[in-house]
Formats: C-alpha cells, structure tokens, sequence
C-alpha cells in the first residue's frame, strides 16, 4: 500500500521511479471485450448452477469452466452470487416475456391456455438440467433463487389478470393463480428432467397442464368447447 502523501510512480521521497516515469497501469478494456468477459463468466456461472446448485457455487468453479485467472473474475464481479443473480434474471424475464408474447397472440381464453403452455414448456426446454436446482431451491428461503421467484410468479400473475380484463372477462382469484403457477413448474420441471419412458413428454405436459389450466381459469363453457378439442380432455394414447 503506497503513502498517502506519495503520487502514483513515484518513490516514497518524492522522485520518480528508476526511469524517471509514471507507472502506467493496465490498459482499458474496450467495451466490446469488456462485454465479452462478462458474458463468458456469467455463462460459466450457468453451467455451475445447473451442476451444483446455488450453494455448491464458487468463484473457484467458476473461472475453471470459464478458463480465466481469479484476478479477471474480480475486475468484474465480487463475488460468485453476483453473476448468478444476472442468470437469474435472464430467466426471469424470458418465461414473463414469452409469456407475454403467447397471451398477446391469444384471442379469446382457450388460445390464452394454449399459447401459454406452449411458451411455458418452451422457457422449461431451454433450461434443461438448471432446472433441477431452480426447482430445488424456490422455496428455500436461504437461497437467490427463492426472491426471483417471488418477483417472477408476481409478474406472471399481474400479466395474466391483466389479459383477462382486456378480454372481458372476470379475472380469477389470484390464489387460483397462484396453483397454476405452482402446478406449471412442477409439469416443466418433470418434462426438463424426463428419463426415456416415463411418460413425461411434451405431449403430456401440454395436456396436463391444459387441463389445470382450464379448471382453474376457465368457465364452464370453456370447458366444454375445451372437451371438443383432442389430446386436451384426455391424453392420447
């Protein structure tokens, strides 16, 4: 730790160093390369999380995958949770946004049901093995995961009664909701997780939750016109 009455280069009485110049330091990254560290640190965090979980996460397993020195980690990051928090909220924002995009494409309240699962199934696919620790950890206080959740199954739930009142329709009660949610990530999280003949394939996923999501939210009407519908009232065999 240099003086704090001795300038940057200079030696301790006051001259500078050998050279008779300042010490440079490191030269700025551009912010392209800057940008492309980030991103390979925060991608390696991924693949941590998904094997290990959130607290089987560190700094050390990190910059082994990514394949950089401990020093470039904390030129960008303070810790292991910081960069995970950025892979959780990439998570956050595709399953609210994709579904979004679904309920915008939604017509009346079956297409809602429908594109829904379709968007939902399609975040749980992309997540493959990280969903074994995200499912692991939503209800464990202790965890990052368990905030990102909340904040997520509130978005969710605020987009959903706000379709339903664009469209019309009485929205239901925010508990039932609440199940839907919770039931979604369980199908999701089987689908993702599948072993070769379970039974826990997209066919069934889509049926499964088709049909929560129509008990809980729908109408009796809907119902109906929902039973016309094949491989929603009955999986397909």
């Amino acid at each position: 730790m240099s003086h704090p009455d001795v300038k940057a280069g200079a030696s301790p009485s006051g001259h500078a160093g050998a050279r008779g110049a300042v010490r440079r330091g490191r030269r700025p990254q551009s912010e392209a390369a800057t940008a492309a560290a980030r991103s390979r640190i925060v991608t390696a965090t991924a693949q941590v999380f998904a094997e290990h979980g959130s607290r089987g996460l560190s700094v050390a397993l990190i910059i082994e995958r990514a394949g950089i020195a401990r020093p470039t980690f904390y030129r960008y990051f303070a810790n292991a949770e910081q960069p995970l928090h950025l892979v959780l909220d990439a998570s956050d924002l595709a399953l609210v946004d994709g579904l979004q995009a679904a309920l915008d494409r939604a017509a009346d309240e079956i297409e809602m049901v429908a594109n829904g699962v379709d968007a939902y199934l399609a975040w749980a696919r992309d997540h493959g093995p990280a969903l074994r620790p995200l499912f692991a950890e939503l209800h464990d206080p202790a965890s990052p995961v368990s905030p990102h959740r909340e904040r997520t199954l509130a978005m969710l739930r605020e987009r959903l009664l706000a379709r339903f009142r664009q469209l019309g329709r009485t929205p239901p009660l925010a508990l039932d909701i609440d199940v839907l949610l919770h039931a979604f990530e369980y199908v999701g999280f089987r689908v993702a997780l599948a072993e070769p003949g379970d039974g826990a394939d997209d066919g069934w996923a889509r049926t499964t939750m088709a049909r929560i999501a129509l008990t809980l939210l729908g109408t009796e009407p809907d119902g109906e016109f929902a039973a016309s519908i094949p491989g929603v009232s009955h999986p397909q065999r």
